[in-house]
């Protein structure tokens, strides 16, 4: 089923306009309960429950998570989502939270510009795990890239671990377990964090699957509970650039300030 669905999934976002893969955890560790907050999204298919997508929770009600991770459902006539915060989602045993999406205005209307968010409104909050903080209004513009640029990023989220070449066409990796990585700063945009992921420089990073998953400033002992942005895209093979959509902008805090509390 994995494999028909990534199939599937991914013509769909290429038919959404997609530039790039929302890039799972390359060059990354098993997260185990380090980040409980981080979940998998997906829905119920016709061959059983599936993930596609990475999240957060933000408030006990409210799951953060990508706009194109669920614009593909939008033609479909579904709704109706669930999200799990097991580190590692059995489709036959981990518990789920159901919920509705609500996707952000004009998202990939304009793509230099899209407002690449979603949230999942959960039919009942979220009590026993601790949410993730938003950052502080405009916190990258005052920062600048001087500021930035010895700041480390921790990315997590479930999916692939990367290609794997050999025996045949190469093919991307999939377990459906929660891992993280960490990244350094490669640049910063309007909307967008670039960050690198450069194996060579020691940087992990994200692809397939790990789209809508947070990426936390910091790393280490020095790692925050504040997301910088949500993983939208990057290369195609997942070696070079984790790109995030930043939610400190007017444009993101006005969407996530109609449903949440903002710093």
């Amino acid at each position: 089923m994995k494999r028909i669905v990534w199939v599937f999934f991914l013509t769909l976002l290429l038919a959404l306009g997609s530039v790039g893969p929302a890039a799972a955890i390359t060059n990354g560790q098993l997260d185990g309960n380090r980040h409980p907050a981080v979940g998998s999204l997906g829905i119920d298919f016709p061959e059983g429950r599936g993930i596609f997508c990475s999240g957060a929770l933000i408030a006990p009600h409210v799951f953060l998570t990508a706009a194109h991770c669920v614009l593909w459902l939008v033609p479909m006539d579904v709704s109706r989502v669930f999200v799990s915060f097991d580190a590692h989602f059995d489709p036959s045993t981990s518990p789920v939270h159901y919920g509705t999406y609500v996707i952000a205005p004009n998202a990939w209307h304009d793509f230099a510009r899209a407002n690449d968010l979603a949230l999942v409104l959960l039919d009942e909050p979220v009590t026993e795990i601790q949410p993730v903080a938003l950052p502080d209004e405009n916190l990258f513009d005052e920062l600048g890239p001087r500021g930035l640029r010895n700041e480390k990023f921790t990315a997590v989220g479930y999916g692939s671990t990367g290609r794997m070449i050999g025996g045949g066409k190469p093919a991307f990796q999939y377990d459906d377990t929660r891992r993280y990585s960490v990244s350094s700063f490669d640049a910063l945009n309007n909307n967008w964090l670039h960050l690198s992921m450069n194996a060579a420089l020691g940087d992990g990073g994200t692809c397939y699957g790990d789209s809508g998953g947070p990426n936390f400033l910091g790393a280490g002992e020095s790692e925050t509970n504040i997301i910088a942005g949500i993983t939208v895209t990057g290369d195609v093979p997942c070696m070079a650039t984790n790109v995030i959509y930043r939610v400190d902008t007017p444009s993101a805090r006005e969407f996530l300030g109609r449903f949440v509390n903002l710093p």
